[in-house]
């Protein structure tokens, strides 16, 4: 199965079911028909099977119909994360090399930076209201395409996507993936997330990221609703939730307590059935909120990445709050020694390593783009080493306790910044925490906490001292694992899906 055919059968099987909602809504026989008008446009621009089409998107219904076009033509699809500053973006685009690329009014600055640097010479299409020079207009030559499905066969084997990693470590890393892996995928969340007929999601995560894109195809495969979010706020999430009715949600955490700080989540439980999170961990108070207001019959962590969708699933998030739980319906895990060259045997229970999986699992991808340095890093022996420290428990759970490259060594111990700040979040005066190792004389590095508080009018001074007493007194942390540093500071710098950009924090603090 691809892609496209699963759109084009879907359309078929419900063919007046509401297929997308938001800016235009429509069924999947019209989606099924605007998709080949898209396809049937960007043959006749001169795209190929195998070529690259880059889109400088908001997280929109063009966005959303032109990837499931290129799905019908074996083209792979390149959504660029346009919250990248331009220099990145301008390498991603020319390492994609794309042959066509589009842009919507709310990338055209980045876009244009980007391209400007970028030494490469394709078709440029404007899918927005103020038109580029230079660009011709996406939405004039879909309306003159033809609506017949294309004559293009696509086969498993063919390109699917290709996503870029963020960049947190470096230059951004080309991820493609196949038309099997990315049916696999989508097939195996469905499966995780124990989704049914006619569901409907929060179109919400960047379809740059696998989260996004998961949640688009996901509703492929079981005929549900894909509705559009460009830009997440909570108070339009709750909106566009209570207005569709929408009984499945697939957020990182931070999204969840943006949904949770507006005092309305038992209304969303009038419709919203099943949960699922990824991107971050999620603390156990914010499980056990969700759990206490909307006491959902499905509560899923997925823990994954790019370039193998799945690693685990956790299929009750609230049972073991910080576990990752088994690993995924399609996939093979173990925690091996992290030493380069060591040993992919297995550690004993609760003996942290680094957790690798298979590059035999469906879902997975098999190396990057152009990018042999990486893939000496990451492939070893068929398997993809995620750069995750992690451990199986006694039960044959899986726990996360951070990144190889974050991990504290403080007096000779090591500490995992994941668990301190699960304790340190249940403090009232505690917002957001995130814990990291800083230079020390005494200490090689001294656990460090920054603190957003609840009250951001507190008196910093007033508030370290609280923290300092209650790791003291009150807190389950042992000594070496208590912070010796405390710093408040107003946001906690996160990538787009959530996740804590611990690195700038050291280096904004040593500045």
């Amino acid at each position: 199965m691809e892609i496209g055919r699963m759109l084009t059968w879907s359309a078929e099987r419900f063919p007046e079911r509401l297929a997308v909602a938001g800016s235009r809504r429509m069924t999947y026989r019209e989606w099924d028909e605007r998709t080949n008008r898209i396809a049937s446009m960007m043959l006749r621009l001169g795209v190929r099977p195998g070529d690259r089409v880059a889109m400088f998107l908001s997280n929109s219904e063009v966005m959303a119909s032109t990837h499931l076009a290129l799905q019908k033509i074996g083209v792979m699809s390149t959504p660029l994360n346009i919250r990248l500053a331009a220099s990145e973006l301008a390498y991603c685009v020319r390492d994609a090399d794309p042959r066509v690329v589009i842009v919507d009014d709310l990338a055209r600055e980045v876009a244009e930076q980007a391209l400007a640097q970028a030494p490469v010479d394709p078709v440029l299409l404007y899918a927005g209201l103020d038109p580029l020079g230079g660009a011709r207009s996406f939405e004039d030559l879909v309306a003159d395409a033809n609506h017949d499905a294309p004559d293009v066969v696509v086969r498993d084997a063919d390109p699917s996507v290709m996503l870029y990693t963020s960049g947190t470590t470096g230059r951004p890393k080309g991820v493609p993936r196949t038309q099997h892996a990315e049916v696999s995928a989508s097939v195996a969340h469905v499966m995780q997330c124990q989704y049914a007929y006619g569901e409907s999601t929060l179109g919400a995560m960047p379809m740059y990221h696998t989260m996004g894109l998961r949640a688009l195809q996901s509703m492929i495969v079981v005929g549900g609703t894909f509705v559009e979010m460009p830009v997440f706020e909570a108070p339009a999430a709750i909106e566009l939730i209570l207005k569709e009715k929408i009984s499945a949600l697939y957020l990182v955490p931070t999204a969840y307590w943006a949904l949770a700080e507006t005092g309305r989540l038992d209304e969303v439980g009038q419709s919203v059935r099943k949960l699922a999170f990824a991107g971050a961990a999620m603390t156990s108070t914010l499980c056990e909120t969700l759990e206490a207001s909307i006491a959902p019959e499905v509560f899923v962590n997925h823990y994954g990445s790019s370039e193998v969708y799945t690693f685990a699933v956790e299929e009750r998030a609230s049972r073991k709050p910080g576990s990752a739980g088994r690993p995924g319906l399609f996939t093979r895990l173990r925690v091996v020694d992290p030493a380069v060259g060591g040993s992919h045997e297995p550690l004993a229970p609760d003996v942290v390593g680094e957790i690798v999986a298979s590059l035999d699992a469906d879902e997975a991808f098999q190396g990057y783009w152009n990018r042999p340095d990486a893939d000496a890093k990451s492939i070893r022996g068929r398997w993809y080493h995620t750069g995750d420290l992690g451990h199986f428990d006694a039960d044959g759970d899986l726990w996360v306790d951070g990144r190889v490259d974050d991990m504290i060594i403080s007096g000779g111990e090591n500490v995992h910044p994941v668990e301190v700040e699960d304790v340190l979040s249940r403090h009232p005066d505690v917002s957001e925490v995130a814990v990291v190792g800083l230079r020390d004389e005494k200490w090689g590095q001294a656990v460090t906490a920054f603190v957003v508080p609840t009250n951001l009018a507190i008196d910093p001074e007033t508030l370290v001292a609280r923290l300092e007493q209650w790791c003291r007194n009150d807190a389950p942390l042992s000594p070496y694992k208590r912070p010796k540093r405390f710093r408040v500071i107003a946001s906690i710098p996160k990538s787009p899906v959530g996740k804590i950009l611990r690195r700038k924090l050291v280096v904004d603090d040593e500045v």
